[in-house]
């Protein structure tokens, strides 16, 4: 295994230096919750799309699309085909995500207040956070993994690693809010950039293309071409992961934060198009790492854990004196990650949960001050949760699930707010109960074979609520759809 050099210190010191003077620097500008959260609705396209791809890659996303090659070689890109090919659609058509930004909502759940009052809207936000913190619970700790097995860190000191982390993103994060995030995520976005190509370079140096694809398919038979015969994944995995992607396009918070945040409804619909196809090499790349872990690490190397596998290779792979470059790239991409979704949660906790319980609203300086309260809260369960959950499978299994505890009845809320007249109150509520359920009960028998019937199930118990709930009881609503 390589050892670091000074060199390596003094460029991860560089990176953490200028990360964090940026970061601060914008906190003479955080003077409203509005700016904290959303920056002020002024995101232009490009520093959108630098935004959008440094908060969707982070450690966590190189180690569970690195795990997906692993296990499932060139297959395991699946999910991010279809991201962007529903990330095009969405962004060429406008779905949902032009009335949206046109409402002014800074948030989904206030877009749902608008149509199915405030019960909807708490019980909305609720389902979120609860989806979204289990979602990131494990980032923290696969981030501290990874860095510890490519610098050869022993393993005992993953808390100390974790925290470590944490308190990096927790400084900027409180102090600069989405100002400093959509500031840093530029420099991030060039660091990780150059760190993919140097990486994969590497990679493929020391695994010719003719090498990787005929012993991936050794190893793993025509499944590693073909998701619908991969014994992994199949047509029903296939069939979630497609529901899932959309759901995700349409509603996972860091990504619609994006819309919320851009200058108008034009900008947001051409961040998401020229932004899609980041999504294939998002997944791509990192498997392509797994594959060539897979064929090129001796039987005595190979960990036991398909998770450590990219990481183990890479560790024997990298020389000395850039080491230090993937790692500041990767604390790069997991810094970014980690504050937008921080920002996110903390937002949605304030603004959904909070904030309706109150009588009178709070004033600009308690509500800063409430989100740094919410943001340290969600950075002391995230060390705990990483430290004491053990996953049932899959990284991405896991992440996917999670995410539909909301993603699949929000989604469907979504759509029903902006273009179905009969949707309702009743039929909001059950769609929000039975999208969670599946997942829920997934989550604690952890029967990890059934994740993609669970996955489908979460959207049909979300579908059906909401238009058997709508017909069947009908309600009032506090306004007709928003569509355009």
């Amino acid at each position: 295994m390589n050892s670091f050099s000074w060199i390596d210190w003094a460029i991860i010191g560089v990176y953490l230096t200028g990360t964090m003077v940026a970061g601060l620097a914008m906190r003479r500008y955080v003077g409203k919750v509005e700016h904290f959260i959303v920056a002020g609705r002024e995101m232009d396209v490009y520093l959108g799309i630098a935004s959008l791809a440094a908060t969707e890659f982070g450690i966590i996303t190189a180690m569970y699309t690195a795990e997906l090659g692993f296990k499932n070689g060139f297959a395991g890109a699946t999910p991010g085909i279809l991201m962007a090919v529903a990330m095009a659609i969405v962004g060429l058509t406008g779905f949902v995500i032009t009335p949206l930004r046109e409402s002014g909502a800074l948030t989904i759940p206030e877009l749902l207040d608008r149509k199915f009052g405030m019960r909807v809207r708490w019980l909305s936000g609720l389902v979120i956070v609860l989806g979204g913190l289990l979602n990131m619970g494990v980032f923290l700790r696969i981030g501290g993994e990874f860095l510890m097995i490519v610098s050869g860190i022993p393993l005992k000191y993953l808390e100390m690693t974790m925290t470590v982390l944490l308190l990096l993103v927790l400084v900027y994060t409180t102090l600069g809010g989405m100002l400093s995030v959509l500031v840093t995520d530029y420099l991030q976005f060039i660091i990780f950039g150059i760190g993919l190509v140097v990486v994969s370079a590497l990679v493929t140096t020391h695994v010719s293309w003719t090498r990787l694809v005929e012993g991936v398919e050794d190893r793993l038979g025509n499944g590693a071409f073909n998701p619908l015969v991969s014994p992994e994944m199949g047509v029903t995995y296939v069939l979630w992961q497609a529901l899932n992607q959309l759901a995700v396009v349409l509603t996972w918070q860091t990504v619609i934060q994006r819309v919320l945040a851009s200058r108008d409804a034009r900008v947001a619909r051409q961040i998401y198009v020229k932004t899609s196809f980041f999504f294939v090499g998002r997944f791509l790349i990192p498997a392509f790492w797994g594959m060539a872990a897979l064929v090129a690490l001796e039987a005595s190397r190979m960990p036991d854990n398909s998770l450590h596998a990219m990481p183990a290779f890479l560790a024997t792979l990298v020389p000395t004196g850039l080491i230090g470059l993937v790692i500041a790239s990767m604390l790069a991409a997991e810094m970014s990650t980690d504050a937008s979704y921080l920002l996110t949660w903390s937002s949605i906790i304030y603004n959904d949960i909070i904030a309706p319980l109150r009588k009178r609203p709070f004033s600009e300086r308690q509500g800063l001050y409430v989100n740094r309260m919410i943001i340290l809260a969600i950075g002391v369960f995230l060390i705990f949760y990483g430290l004491w959950y053990q996953l049932p499978g899959r990284v991405w299994d896991y992440l996917s699930i999670t995410g539909n505890i909301y993603l699949s009845s929000i989604s469907v809320l979504v759509v029903a707010s902006c273009y179905w007249k009969r949707a309702n109150r009743n039929g909001a509520i059950a769609a929000i109960v039975g999208g969670a359920l599946a997942p829920v009960l997934f989550l604690v028998a952890g029967w990890s074979q059934y994740v993609a019937i669970a996955g489908l199930g979460s959207f049909g118990l979300a579908a059906g609520g909401m238009i058997f709930g709508s017909l069947l009881k009908p309600g009032k609503n506090q306004q007709d759809p928003v569509v355009v």
